[in-house]
């Protein structure tokens, strides 16, 4: 019998003399094809990199741009204006380069951050400390063009680029870098991407330009609240004007918001939902406590205005204008203080005495809810003369002038007088509880115990209604008015 050892040992062999299938030589050469491609990517040209302005797509909108721009300059200098053709917008041609120049924007800006990106990169040995005292992408690029190999920046100029502070800064740091110059190549390719960037940043503004001066022509109500900038970059990234005014409110404001990388930091200040419209010069001039309100408003007005121009309802752009001005009156309102409070004046007393309530009802509700005797009594004290007092539990209660000599009163009742009751309601009580059972036998009395007399002698017969002193006197055999009746046969 084989051993465990033995076992593994010949399942090795087993595995060793198969023979790998065509699956895998496959997967194998194409791993190598992957990894060649790898390798002959060569991240020191900066043409590898950065391909966006090799496109044709690329040459060709900048070269329609430029035509119409001219086209337009002559139009101007003419005196001639031309607004938006009839018909629907999609087949509008000024439209179709609109929607492709909103397009090229967001690649020349993505572009841009790839080219800062090799420019760090490379520029690295010689400055490492810069990129993080210039932040922005096209001053890191022409802070870099202008120091070049230089290692004595107070010999090169940079106050028409950065503020005085940071210049300072920028100044300071390069006396202590650990940086060294570049070679000759290194350097060429720096200042390569640097020419490139602030191309590309040309070319967007001529983009930007385009895209602004026909905004008033396809959408003059909504750029006449977010601008004619922001309404460009909010109809390029929906896909154009149709597409933005099928979008709800909320889905506007947060077009264009970028997720932020917190680093660890807390979340609490970080205001989510910043997109285009956080940079509308409206937004600018209002309050922060009160942006993101204003924010939702203006993105619920664009909506409204961008479904107006998506079908040409307003082409004047008045509708536009005076939802600007509402947009403006509410921030306003917004920013008001709250109405102080009024004092109110006391009323003026009247001299005439106000009516009370009375009547029976009250009478009787002041007899049931008054003050007895003898609690009037303990209320009252006397002068230098001490009150008695009696222990109630861990109360200490006082008579005040009860059992006191001078009060001037003999007795002192203590309920107060009896209440009355109606003649029905007496008769009903006295027949059930003070009188007797009713019965006629001879062991019926007529005494009764009531608490307020005591022992009182009652007339049964007088509760049927019959009564013993009348002349008739045929109730009791033994009645002074009693005679005998003959009875006819």
């Amino acid at each position: 019998m084989a051993t465990l050892a033995e076992s593994f040992l010949a399942d090795l062999e087993d595995l060793s003399e198969d023979e790998p299938g065509p699956e895998s030589e496959q997967s194998e050469e194409e791993a190598d094809d992957g990894m060649d491609d790898i390798e002959a990517l060569n991240f020191d040209d900066l043409s590898a990199v950065a391909k966006l302005t090799s496109e044709p797509r690329y040459s060709e909108v900048l070269q329609r741009v430029r035509t119409a721009l001219e086209e337009a300059a002559s139009t101007a200098g003419g005196g001639g204006g031309d607004r938006r053709a009839a018909g629907p917008l999609e087949d509008d041609p000024t439209y179709k380069l609109l929607v492709e120049c909103n397009r090229l924007a967001v690649d020349i800006d993505n572009e841009i951050a790839v080219v800062h990106t090799f420019i760090r990169d490379k520029y690295r040995p010689k400055f490492p400390e810069l990129e993080s005292l210039v932040h922005h992408p096209l001053d890191y690029a022409r802070v870099v063009q202008r120091i070049g190999n230089e290692m004595d920046l107070t010999l090169i100029p940079l106050d028409d680029m950065l503020p005085a502070a940071t210049v300072m800064v920028v100044t300071v740091t390069a006396t202590t870098t650990s940086g060294k110059p570049l070679d000759d190549e290194a350097l060429s390719r720096v200042l390569a991407g640097c020419e490139m960037a602030v191309k590309l940043d040309e070319d967007k503004r001529t983009v930007l330009q385009f895209v602004e001066s026909k905004m008033n022509e396809v959408a003059p109500n909504l750029s006449a609240v977010v601008g004619t900038e922001i309404a460009a970059k909010l109809m390029g990234v929906a896909g154009g004007l149709l597409a933005l005014s099928r979008m709800p409110s909320c889905n506007i404001q947060s077009l264009g918001a970028k997720r932020k990388a917190l680093a660890g930091f807390s979340a609490t200040t970080a205001q989510p939902h910043q997109g285009f419209i956080s940079s509308c010069p409206i937004l600018a001039q209002t309050p922060p406590s009160l942006r993101s309100k204003a924010a939702r408003l203006i993105a619920a007005k664009g909506t409204l205005l961008a479904r107006k121009d998506a079908y040409g309802e307003d082409p004047t752009g008045a509708y536009g204008a005076e939802m600007r001005a509402e947009v403006l009156r509410k921030i306003e309102k917004w920013q008001e203080p709250p109405p102080a409070k009024q004092v109110k004046p006391l009323p003026v007393p009247d001299a005439e005495v106000k009516k009370r309530r009375g009547g029976r009802r009250l009478r009787k509700m002041k007899e049931r809810y008054g003050l007895t005797d003898m609690r009037k009594a303990a209320n009252r004290m006397m002068f230098n003369k001490a009150e008695e007092e009696w222990v109630d539990g861990d109360d200490v209660i006082g008579l005040g002038v009860l059992g006191k000599e001078g009060s001037g009163r003999l007795r002192i009742v203590a309920s107060q007088q009896k209440q009355k009751l109606s003649a029905k309601a007496q008769k009903k009580f006295k027949a059930r509880m003070y009188g007797s059972s009713g019965a006629t036998s001879g062991l019926s009395s007529s005494l009764a115990f009531t608490p307020v007399q005591g022992i009182e002698l009652e007339n049964p017969s007088a509760r049927f209604g019959v009564d013993l002193d009348t002349k008739d006197g045929t109730q009791s055999y033994f009645s002074q008015f009693g005679g005998f009746r003959s009875v006819k046969k």
